[in-house]
């Protein structure tokens, strides 16, 4: 996880040394701009053309507005992308990001489809990383567990399947405050130039459902037998 925030300071370094005219540019070839897929429009209306249309799905999730921007997804990441990072290894890792990304570009086009502003920022692809936690950071042993062992440990116990997860009462608790967390006050993507205080929740919940559900795809750790994934549920509420 060390390499995915040192490239979102990266991209923040070097974009912000940048002139305010490139700056700029920038922002709206590699943001996400729903307005972009409009079929009305011609390719050359925005900086980037037609692979601007695939790449931002992606791009805008490195972008960040300013240091309390990158700081805040950042201190989000920490506690949860960490222990997913060392289940999945830095190459499964990276590309869970990226879906989860994509999966918060979709919800934010499909909710703001002709939405001229950029969206930036990394929290799709957090809430997507908080999401895979929750498969097993609530596991005996895991590090939202009360006998929780060692980072790498804690981070290999067995995950719940979905199906478990649901039933598990602190995953729901976790869902509902995050859920409604997110409904009143958002966490951090943001869309330049749109109204003031506006935040890309449905990007956050597109992220954080792509992270629940296609969990099982990336997860290298094989799944434990129902009686003992029971046994574990079962240890930890007592």
């Amino acid at each position: 996880m060390t390499a995915y925030i040192g490239l979102l300071a990266i991209v923040h370094v070097v974009w912000s040394a940048m002139p305010p005219d490139l700056e700029y540019w920038i922002l709206e070839a590699f943001g996400f701009i729903p307005k972009r897929y409009d079929p009305s429009l011609l390719a050359t209306a925005f900086p980037g053309g037609s692979g601007a249309k695939v790449w931002t799905f992606v791009t805008y999730s490195l972008l960040h507005a300013n240091l309390s921007h990158i700081g805040f997804n950042v201190l989000w990441l920490l506690p949860f992308g960490s222990a997913v990072a060392r289940r999945f290894g830095a190459v499964r890792f990276f590309l869970f990001m990226a879906v989860a990304a994509i999966a918060g570009a979709i919800a934010h086009l499909v909710t703001h489809e002709h939405n001229i502003a950029p969206m930036i920022g990394a929290s799709a692809s957090v809430s997507g990383a908080m999401a895979a936690a929750i498969r097993f950071a609530f596991q005996q042993g895991s590090f939202l567990s009360f006998g929780r062992g060692d980072a790498d440990a804690a981070a290999q116990v067995p995950a719940l399947s979905l199906t478990r997860a649901l039933q598990n009462p602190r995953v729901l608790a976790f869902l509902a405050i995050w859920f409604g967390i997110n409904i009143i006050f958002g966490m951090g993507s943001v869309a330049i130039g749109a109204e003031p205080g506006s935040v890309a929740w449905q990007a956050h919940m597109g992220g954080f459902m792509a992270g629940l559900l296609l969990f099982s795809l990336f997860d290298p750790v094989p799944r434990a037998p129902r009686d003992a994934e029971n046994a574990s549920s079962d240890a930890d509420h007592l």
